[in-house]
């Protein structure tokens, strides 16, 4: 799939937030390539011209945004990304996310999540950062849920991998369970999978509502067992009681647990 690029320029880069544990955000980007169809980030839309075209299909990329980060200093933990994946595939020709990271302060604490396996790719670059934590949205889509939910990321097999290289270079490392959804995610596959590489777990349960109208006409039509439990408020809430028990009988460290 082509993506348009569309070059900007932004007033400010660290952006504040109220995201648990970070004090800032930074985005390289304005959406995203992998266009995942539960992408809660697809409200951004309502903001941007309709010829830009679908969420997914195209990508601002904030050309100005290595500059902006030079000789700045700022406090607290800064989050890598919020609204955009970092290394979406974009990236791998632009280098945007490379040339900030090349102009950061090495002191700022920075946590990055993403779902791409590009990021090794870095790892001269994030090495030289006192404090950093790297993580990897990581699930069970495989096949059809994979080919609907995350047409163009990297496959969790790949993002494990990486996750486990970056752990073996002495990076703190985390997992991020998401999204959670009945009949689609096995908990103590992925915790069994990831746990000698992570040194916490954060998990997020679905937000049907911020994954919008074409998502769940696609879980409903696709997968009408997980849409009818994630739609029960009941059958949700015994859902989400019986995964904190399976989560809290891994002894793996816990940093959240997101409900929406």
């Amino acid at each position: 799939m082509k993506i348009k690029v569309i070059k900007t320029k932004a007033k400010s880069i660290f952006t504040r937030t109220k995201l648990p544990g970070s004090k800032r955000v930074i985005n390289p980007y304005v959406g995203c390539g992998h266009n995942c169809l539960y992408c809660y980030a697809k409200f951004i839309s309502r903001w941007r011209p309709g010829n830009y075209g679908k969420w997914g299909s195209w990508v601002e990329a904030k050309v100005n945004a290595p500059a902006l980060v030079k000789g700045k200093y700022v406090d607290g933990w800064v989050f890598m990304s919020s609204i955009c994946d970092a290394y979406q595939p974009v990236e791998k020709k632009l280098k945007l996310t490379r040339k900030i990271l090349e102009n950061m302060d090495k002191r700022i604490k920075l946590a990055i999540l993403t779902k791409s396996d590009l990021i090794l790719r870095d790892i001269d670059l994030l090495k030289q950062f006192k404090d950093i934590e790297i993580g990897f949205t990581i699930n069970s889509f495989t096949g059809k849920a994979k080919k609907l939910f995350e047409p163009n990321a990297p496959a969790n097999n790949q993002r494990i991998k990486a996750l486990k290289i970056l752990k073996k270079k002495g990076f703190k490392t985390y997992t991020f369970v998401s999204p959670i959804i009945s009949g689609l995610i096995d908990l103590r596959d992925v915790i069994s999978r990831t746990k000698d590489f992570s040194d916490y777990y954060w998990f997020e349960f679905l937000n049907l509502r911020g994954a919008g109208k074409q998502f769940a006409q696609a879980l409903e039509k696709e997968f009408p067992k997980s849409y009818e439990i994630v739609t029960d408020k009941a059958k949700f809430q015994q859902f989400i009681k019986e995964c904190k028990k399976i989560i809290n009988s891994q002894n793996i460290k816990v940093r959240g647990i997101e409900i929406h």
